[in-house]
C-alpha cells in the first residue's frame, strides 16, 4: 500500500496535508524519515508513524450504536439527520454505514461498519439471524397472537412475514413484549402487530445474533466492538 494512501485513510489528513506532512520530514517508516507518499509499505509488518506516533492500520471498522430517535439510518440525507450524524470525526473518515435499519423513532442496537460483507451476513433473510425487540403495545397481547406469529403473520401488502418468537413479558391495556424476527422488512415490527389489531407505541432493538446492547450504552452513543463480539462477527463471515 502506498505511504499516503494509509496515512489518509487512517483519518491524518487529505493528500494534500499528508504531502506537506512528508515535506516536513514528520512520518517515518520504521525510525526513518519517509519523504515519498508513493513508497510502499506493509501495514501489517511496518511501523508507520507521525511526529512519533504510531498509527494502526485498520482497513474495517465495528461499532455498537445505541440508536437515539429522531436520526435514521443512513448514511446522509438533505432534511433528517442522520446515525452518521452521530459519530465523531475520528471514526467518520471510515465510511461506516448502519447494518439494516432502524425507524426513526426506534431505538437500540445498531451495528455500523463498513465490512460490506459482514453486514450482508447479518441482514440476509436466508441467514436466518435472529434480531430481538422490546416493544410497548398498544392493547393485550395474547395467546393467540403468539401463535399468529409463530404461523407468519400476513402484512397489509399481501406479504406472509417468516415465523417469529413472540414472548409476553406484561399483558395490560399497555402491552410488554419481545419479539425474534429474523428478517428485516419496512416497519416490519409494527406491521406484524398490525396485522393482529394492535399498535406499536415503543420500540427498541436489543440484539443481532450474538450482539447484544450494551445496557451501558446511553442513548446515541456507540463503542468499538469487543474482541467476543469482534470473534463472532469473524464467525459469520468464515462459514
Amino acid at each position: 500500500m502506498r505511504l499516503d494512501k494509509l496515512l489518509s485513510n487512517m483519518g491524518i489528513g487529505s493528500r494534500k496535508e499528508v504531502k506537506a506532512l512528508l515535506k516536513k520530514k514528520q512520518v517515518t517508516i520504521n525510525g526513518v524519515i519517509s519523504k515519498d507518499g508513493a513508497e510502499k509499505v506493509d501495514p501489517n509488518k511496518d511501523e508507520v508513524a507521525v511526529n512519533g506516533e504510531f498509527i494502526r492500520y485498520e482497513q474495517f471498522i465495528y461499532l455498537m450504536m445505541n440508536k437515539a430517535p429522531g436520526y435514521i439510518s443512513a448514511t446522509t440525507d438533505k432534511r433528517e439527520k442522520t446515525v452518521i450524524d452521530l459519530l465523531g470525526d475520528d471514526v467518520q473518515h471510515f465510511k461506516p454505514f448502519p447494518v439494516g435499519r432502524l425507524d426513526k423513532d426506534t431505538e437500540g442496537l445498531l451495528l455500523l461498519t463498513n465490512d460490506g460483507e459482514l453486514a450482508h451476513e447479518l441482514v440476509s433473510p436466508k441467514k436466518n439471524i435472529g434480531k430481538t425487540y422490546f416493544a410497548r403495545i398498544n392493547g393485550k397481547v395474547t395467546v393467540d397472537d403468539i401463535t399468529a406469529f409463530r404461523t407468519g403473520v400476513v402484512l397489509d401488502d399481501g406479504y406472509q412475514a417468516k415465523p417469529g418468537e413472540l414472548v409476553i413479558l406484561q399483558c395490560d391495556t399497555i402491552s410488554e413484549i419481545e419479539l425474534t424476527i429474523t428478517e428485516g422488512k419496512f416497519h416490519q415490527v409494527k406491521r406484524m402487530f398490525e396485522a393482529v389489531g394492535k399498535r406499536v407505541i415503543y420500540l427498541k432493538r436489543l440484539r443481532m445474533g450474538d450482539l447484544q446492547l450494551d445496557p451501558a450504552l446511553k442513548l446515541g452513543s456507540y463503542r468499538a466492538l469487543t474482541e467476543s463480539e469482534l470473534a463472532y462477527c469473524k464467525s459469520l463471515k468464515d462459514k
